[in-house]
């Protein structure tokens, strides 16, 4: 039973000074203080041995561990977290056994080891919570490209233009740009075709330089995206989720390069943007790719990007129509607003299954369903 929880000090001495009477009865005398005669007999010995501070209570904390952490290893999780002060347990985990180290402690372990240096905050962690979304099941199926919001750089503002690959995560494209026209990222675009090849889909915000969700969804630059096969594709308007891989990818980017930092020029930034995208891509454990870097499941495409751009063609079954300045097109003394981008191209009416209806098309690509029974000009 536990001491009496009034002066236990001196109820101790006084237990002690009473049991080392001559003729002392230890278990009668355990009994009138509340104790086990094994509680009794422990305070008897201490005191013997270390006198009156043996009496006071002893700290439970184990002066032992045979399970603690080998401090090489500790200073090797540690080391990575200093040098990567956004990734956690799982991430340091793969990376370490990545390094070829032995006796990799677990994540939860890692995880202690960085609160118990006061590397992470608690209640941070609690934020990054798991989340799994769809995927495409092969690379360049998909490739999602954005803008990260600016930031200031020498007096101007830095506009990161990012490409994402859908299935591996592989960060495809990371230029710092000094503003969001057309001719800024299909100079990119460019550059990316050459080395990793073209992919089947890209999906893309509304707005410049890309189109609106109304009735401008094109403009000269997803054209010369349909020109070339790969087929464009809008996200919903206030639904940032349709590009939740590259929007999670702009997170990253924002907590493990820009935050709380100060560029001076755009070669600084586009310097760092690279080293850090090499790490993106080829060493930082991925979570939604099983730990493993996102370079572990990307290779590029078969299709290779052509010195000249494919003509535009069409089937004898289809009905061509040559898009007027204001973005119009004729048919059977109808007019159709299409798009202002489109002008001076042809493009294709072909009918379907249900009387009136065409599928508008340019290229490969659908853009438009007219219906000659409810339309009027």
């Amino acid at each position: 039973m536990p001491w009496r929880k009034v002066t236990p000090m001196s109820q101790r001495k006084e237990f002690i000074l009473l049991a080392l009477q001559e003729g002392a009865n230890i278990r009668s005398l355990c009994r009138r203080y509340g104790i086990s005669p094994k509680t009794g007999h422990k305070w008897l010995k201490r005191y013997k041995t270390q006198g009156a501070t043996g009496l006071a209570d002893q700290p439970r904390t184990p002066t032992h561990f045979p399970n603690q952490t080998p401090q090489p290893i500790e200073e090797a999780v540690l080391a990575i977290r200093d040098k990567h002060p956004a990734w956690g347990g799982r991430k340091i985990h793969a990376r370490l056994l990545a390094q070829g180290q032995t006796s990799v402690p677990v994540p939860s372990t890692i995880q202690s080891i960085l609160h118990r240096h006061h590397r992470i905050d608690p209640t941070e962690s609690e934020k990054h919570k798991p989340w799994h979304r769809f995927e495409h099941e092969a690379p360049n199926r998909l490739w999602q490209m954005d803008f990260k919001g600016h930031f200031p750089v020498d007096q101007r503002r830095c506009y990161p233009l990012t490409v994402l690959d859908d299935h591996s995560r592989f960060a495809l494209c990371l230029k710092a740009c000094v503003n969001q026209q057309g001719e800024t990222v299909q100079t990119a675009l460019t550059h990316i075709f050459l080395r990793y090849g073209l992919p089947d889909r890209m999906t893309m915000d509304n707005g410049a330089p890309w189109g609106d969700s109304g009735d401008q969804p094109y403009t000269w630059l997803t054209l010369w995206l349909i020109r070339l096969g790969i087929r464009v594709s809008h996200s919903r308007p206030y639904h940032p989720q349709t590009q939740g891989k590259d929007e999670r990818f702009h997170r990253t980017l924002k907590l493990e390069v820009l935050s709380n930092r100060v560029f001076h020029d755009f070669d600084e930034v586009q310097h760092c943007f690279d080293e850090w995208r090499d790490v993106y891509n080829l060493e930082r454990p991925h979570e939604a790719l099983s730990m493993r870097p996102p370079a572990s499941r990307y290779q590029p495409s078969p299709r290779p990007f052509p010195d000249l751009l494919p003509p535009i063609e069409y089937g004898s079954q289809d009905i061509v129509r040559k898009v007027q300045a204001n973005g119009e097109i004729h048919y059977q003394g109808r007019t159709f607003s299409i798009c202002k981008a489109f002008q001076g191209y042809p493009v294709a009416l072909r009918p379907t299954q249900q009387d009136g209806l065409f599928h508008l098309y340019f290229c490969q690509q659908k853009i438009k369903e007219l219906d000659l029974k409810t339309y009027s000009n």
